[in-house]
């Protein structure tokens, strides 16, 4: 069985040396706090893409288009409207949420997914380096755009703040979009299956939802938060670890109501 990995792709030669030194390119390419999983995965998905062009020059410009899967979320969800991208951007622009220099780089990427949808262009269009300024404008705009943090994050963290109803429900519908991590089914850690304990909060959750948790689930419940607070340090890879921090933030919001107030 052959173990050695693919060649590189001899269009990148003039860019790194080696496999490795791709990694320094997108070093600073943070997946930003408070975003959704379904942005999260399309972000993560974006900087591997660019970092396997080394093997294949194409997943540069793959990598461009896809994160506008990311962008395009989050500027519907903040301006609460499903216009096409480039109408998503000018309003963005328009109401100050990001700078004019920010937006022309966004729309640089527009413009090549368009074309590309046209036939106009083709997957190579792009040198990984352009490519990489093209994402981190991205991955800029949104972060800027997750400014401030939501509601549901900012009281997760006081176990006897009010959650409203709609909190949860967003959180559980975020939850239903993210895809289980990559690599981590049958995984456990410290004797704590990770597949079981996402089904066993999700459970929970949505008993919680559609008509509340008795004793007995509550103390499940807090049960599978000690859980991951067990597990989530024990977790190695980035996406795997903040969709379990997310789950933990959505666990902790379905246990708040029935938490007593400290007098």
């Amino acid at each position: 069985m052959n173990t050695l990995p693919p060649p590189r792709d001899p269009r990148a030669r003039d860019l790194v040396l080696d496999y490795a030194d791709r990694h320094d390119l997108v070093a600073d390419l943070a997946l930003p706090g408070g975003a959704s999983m379904y942005v999260m995965s399309a972000l993560e998905t974006s900087r591997e893409l660019i970092r396997h062009s080394y093997y294949r020059y194409e997943f540069a410009t793959v990598a461009v288009t896809h994160s506008l899967f990311a962008l395009e979320h989050v500027l519907a969800e903040r301006l609460a409207t499903n216009e096409p991208l480039h109408a998503l951007i000018e309003r963005a622009t328009g109401t100050g949420l990001i700078t004019a220099e920010l937006a022309a780089e966004l729309d640089r990427g527009r413009m090549l997914r368009d074309k590309l949808g046209q036939g106009a262009e083709s997957s190579a269009a792009l040198r990984p380096l352009r490519a990489v300024a093209m994402v981190r404008a991205v991955f800029d705009a949104v972060s800027l755009l997750l400014r401030p943090p939501s509601t549901a994050e900012a009281t997760a963290t006081d176990p006897g703040g009010a959650h409203p109803d709609g909190d949860l429900a967003r959180l559980w519908e975020d939850h239903l979009r993210a895809l289980f991590p990559d690599g981590f089914r049958g995984v456990d850690f410290d004797g704590v299956d990770l597949v079981l304990l996402d089904a066993d909060v999700a459970g929970l959750v949505q008993r919680e939802l559609t008509g509340g948790l008795d004793d007995g689930g509550l103390a499940y419940l807090w049960g599978c938060i000690a859980n991951l607070d067990k597990v989530i340090p024990l977790i190695n890879e980035e996406y795997c670890a903040s969709y379990f921090t997310k789950l933990r933030t959505m666990a902790q919001v379905a246990a708040a109501p029935h938490t007593p107030r400290a007098s």
